[in-house]
């Protein structure tokens, strides 16, 4: 079976007509994280000459250096070195889902070509932590066609109503805020729709390192020269968050930034690392990618929608199989901020409502 990955690339172009291929940023990464160019340098495969080398021609295009070596202290990465990190971090967060999307495409395209596989299951949900575990581990098992597509939530809905997917992603948050969510996607709810068990997860408020700002309830975003960032429209998580201000009566146009919008938790994190925005609101788990600082305010239930007669299809049962193996549940209880739910377990709709609208939000 054919795989096919697809990654941005960038490069830098001076007036002079000099180029540069940011090759190795990884090296700028690690020099971050470890704060010794030696162990930097070994932990991306690279000798300690080449790195040095490296560095040396980024210097001599920018005329700045990338990072500041002091004897005693290691090594850190300048602000231009910094803000080229950050740069790379949120090129990623945000291209990443959408060239997987075609990514994922091409491959059914070409291996249908080549009838490598059998069709399975069309699944299409959010961009999450626990969804992209889902689709790393669904393209080990070669013996099925998976396609896993990145949707915002309405648009998941949407699909799963004209029947372009099999299954949708479903955000329902626990306790009296279900309901209100629920009935913002009510006209594409059916009774004979069914849920697949799956996470648990925490969402709130990604600020800074630190707090410096001292972030603590929703009523802070209010204050005067806060910047905020914002998931897009539609999303799950944008419509947990303006169920929480409906909540706490307040004006979705009273924060500064609300209609500035990111495509996934990550790129929400790292908007925010890069000292773009104060705060953001997204998966704890973003959060701490980006080693920035987190306030929780509401657990809400990941699952899968489908309709009832979905079951019966063959790749059905391989789907609530990884769903249980024991191996991938134990790699999304790694996740900050995650929790397993009973993977796996088929509900009726009405019924897993009523169990969820039982619980507490946080």
């Amino acid at each position: 079976m054919i795989r096919i990955e697809i990654q941005p690339h960038w490069r830098f172009h001076q007036s002079d007509g000099s180029t540069l291929d940011p090759q190795g940023l990884d090296l700028l990464q690690a020099v971050h994280e470890t704060g010794k160019l030696t162990e930097a340098a070994a932990r991306v495969g690279y000798s300690y000459r080449h790195a040095w080398n490296l560095l040396a021609k980024w210097q001599e295009f920018f005329g700045s250096p990338l990072i500041a070596l002091q004897r005693g202290k290691g090594a850190q990465l300048t602000s231009l070195g910094e803000k080229l990190l950050r740069a790379d971090q949120r090129i990623s967060a945000r291209l990443t889902p959408q060239l997987d999307n075609l990514a994922g495409e091409l491959e059914i395209e070409l291996n249908r070509a080549l009838q490598a596989t059998r069709p399975g299951l069309r699944i299409h949900a959010s961009h999450g932590f626990a969804v992209a575990a889902l689709r790393e581990w669904l393209e080990q098992d070669n013996r099925w066609q998976w396609e896993l597509q990145f949707r915002s939530g309405v648009e998941a809905m949407l699909s799963l109503q004209r029947q372009d997917c099999d299954l949708a992603g479903l955000h329902v948050p626990a306790g009296p805020l279900g309901a209100l969510s629920m009935s913002r996607i009510q006209p594409w709810l059916r009774p004979e729709h069914r849920v697949i068990t799956f996470v648990v997860r925490t969402q709130g408020l990604i600020l800074a390192p630190g707090n410096p700002q001292q972030i603590s309830r929703l009523a802070d975003l209010q204050r005067a020269g806060l910047r905020f960032v914002n998931r897009e429209r539609g999303s799950g998580t944008r419509m947990l968050l303006e169920s929480l201000l409906q909540q706490a009566r307040i004006e979705n146009a009273s924060i500064n930034g609300f209609y500035n919008e990111e495509y996934t938790h990550a790129a929400v994190a790292a908007y925010v690392a890069s000292g773009m925005a104060d705060a953001g609101f997204g998966v704890e788990a973003a959060a701490r990618m980006f080693g920035l600082a987190f306030v929780p305010l509401a657990r809400e239930h990941y699952c899968l929608l489908c309709h009832e007669d979905s079951l019966a299809l063959p790749a059905m049962a391989a789907l609530l199989e990884v769903l249980q193996h024991p191996e991938f549940q134990a790699r999304i209880g790694q996740l900050p901020g995650y929790s397993l739910s009973r993977p796996g377990e088929v509900l009726p709709l009405a019924h897993a409502l009523d169990l969820w609208g039982k619980e507490s939000l946080l």
